[in-house]
């Protein structure tokens, strides 16, 4: 694991954390964000590729995505992988592992991430002296869930085109909550072997119905960028026809 602190970033207070300023998050009192200061105790860099948190790893703290992508995975004996869920700035990440004795699964840069770190031993004083702030991180812990019981959804229910057209939809509303779209399109840095993870399917299915999907004019991929050509089109196929992110808690 290449984890690394980043000097100086800690001294940025949470006050001024420029995430506070997107519609994907509701507001919050300066005692409550004060408080939050006083749990943070590093700002980390971790690199591409790399786990932030390895299954099985026993002292897991509790992260805070300030930039990049992550994906939560369990992963087979022989080597198989299923991909839970993707990870955007402002999502709380390791919160089940922060809990357990040892993490039942692994968290992974997508990207290179910047996270804020909260020390595990800290969670009890949140549940004692800001029961608000404690309600939140459990209500962010029922979200993942529900983004996880999406994708078992996607994988029981649809097929691979309405799959992989729900995977877009939902990374663009996300996106778009945190300002991270623009003109209908977005850095999209996810491999196709990363899509077949998701999505349950193999990597010669998910390349058939990525390209299926491009000739039928549904969305372009350029430089690394996906752009939606058809977003009410793509959406009504994901069964996610306008769909609204509501705002929520940023620790």
């Amino acid at each position: 694991m290449n984890i690394a602190s980043r000097p100086g970033r800690l001294g940025t207070p949470c006050l001024a954390c420029p995430l506070r300023l997107k519609p994907a998050f509701r507001d919050k009192t300066d005692d409550e964000i004060r408080f939050i200061q006083t749990m943070k105790t590093d700002h980390r860099v971790v690199r591409a590729g790399q786990d932030i948190i390895h299954p099985g790893q026993e002292d897991a703290e509790l992260y805070t995505l300030f930039s990049g992508w992550a994906f939560r995975y369990k992963s087979l004996p022989d080597g198989r992988r299923q991909i839970l869920n993707f990870l955007l700035p402002g999502d709380l990440v390791g919160l089940q592992a922060s809990l357990l004795a040892a993490a039942e699964h692994g968290i992974e840069a997508l990207t290179d991430v910047e996270l804020c770190v909260f020390p595990r031993k800290r969670l009890w004083d949140l549940f004692v002296r800001m029961p608000t702030l404690a309600y939140e991180v459990s209500w962010l812990g029922s979200r993942e869930e529900c983004m996880v019981d999406d994708n078992l959804t996607s994988v029981g229910q649809r097929n691979a085109g309405e799959r992989l057209a729900a995977l877009i939809i939902s990374l663009h509303h996300r996106l778009d909550a945190l300002g991270l779209v623009t003109n209908d399109g977005f850095d999209f840095p996810l491999s196709q072997q990363q899509i077949a993870d998701a999505l349950g399917l193999s990597l010669v299915h998910t390349s058939k119905t990525w390209s299926r999907l491009r000739r039928e004019g549904l969305f372009s991929l350029a430089g690394g960028r996906l752009t939606l050509l058809n977003p009410h089109l793509t959406a009504r196929m994901a069964a996610a026809y306008e769909r609204i992110v509501a705002p929520r808690p940023l620790i």
